[in-house]
């Protein structure tokens, strides 16, 4: 998926639409993109008995790897075959949230999972805030890591919806999902990528409670069983961005899209 991240000085206008375009469809599965999608995995990592077990694991399943132990490395081996970079923080020669900040950049469509034993809650922003789709602390559990592995390459290899041309629109905030732009009041907002379809989704569902299962299943393409912490964590930066009375909490249920 192509993503646009260019930020709000655009010249470019919000497209023109209703003020509740096509909310309230339900978004269905798509096909599979044909095979040449990205599908590798890029192993960052310099801790050896880790790196090659991931290797290992990975490769008995199936996915081609590739492994690297240092951060500007990564940076050219991030190539168009991969799909995935798996990235750990602490680097030898550069630190990890530069590299993920960089890769954003030049690679906007690449899934990126972050790696780390660094565990604090403002670790993990700064991880999704340099551009990483996920988060995962070590000691991590192996059936955890390739249950998201799966879903980031499948995530790769699906078309967003049956009807991207359409914008949606609610309360000042229109979502344009084929060109993956989001404004404002006419302002455009830089959004990550995952950021961006948690929104879309719920725009798409404007004033109705969408539940963490579905969202979890829709936006990171997997029945999550263990913490949504990433989720939390890409909520708080939507309003950061849109405000803090955008998005309403329903504690133990999940999440609905006001913005007033």
């Amino acid at each position: 998926m192509a993503a646009d991240r260019r930020a709000g000085g655009s010249t470019r206008r919000a497209p023109q639409v209703n003020a509740r375009s096509n909310l309230g469809r339900r978004r269905n599965a798509a096909p599979n993109v044909p095979a040449v999608t990205p599908s590798g995995i890029l192993v960052v990592e310099d801790d050896d008995a880790i790196a090659s077990g991931l290797a290992r694991v990975l490769d008995g399943q199936g996915y081609a790897v590739r492994r690297v132990d240092r951060g500007r490395p990564a940076l050219t081996a991030a190539g168009e075959e991969v799909g995935l970079v798996i990235l750990d923080l602490g680097l030898p020669d550069m630190d990890g949230i530069d590299v993920c900040r960089r890769l954003r950049i030049s690679r906007p469509d690449v899934a990126i999972l972050i790696l780390s034993a660094r565990d604090h809650e403002l670790d993990v922003v700064a991880g999704l805030d340099a551009g990483a789709d996920d988060y995962l602390v070590k000691p991590f559990r192996l059936s955890e890591l390739l249950a998201r592995v799966r879903a980031h390459l499948r995530r790769a290899a699906t078309i967003f919806d049956e009807d991207p041309a359409e914008p949606l629109s609610w309360a000042g905030v229109t979502v344009d999902r084929a060109a993956r732009r989001v404004w404002r009041d006419g302002e455009e907002l830089e959004l990550r990528p995952k950021e961006f379809d948690l929104l879309a989704l719920l725009v798409a569902e404007a004033g109705r409670v969408v539940s963490r299962e579905r969202i979890m299943r829709d936006v990171w393409d997997t029945d999550w069983l263990g913490s949504t912490k990433t989720l939390d964590t890409h909520v708080l930066s939507l309003r950061r961005k849109l405000g803090a009375e955008a998005i309403t909490t329903m504690r133990g249920i999940g999440y609905r899209f006001e913005a007033p």
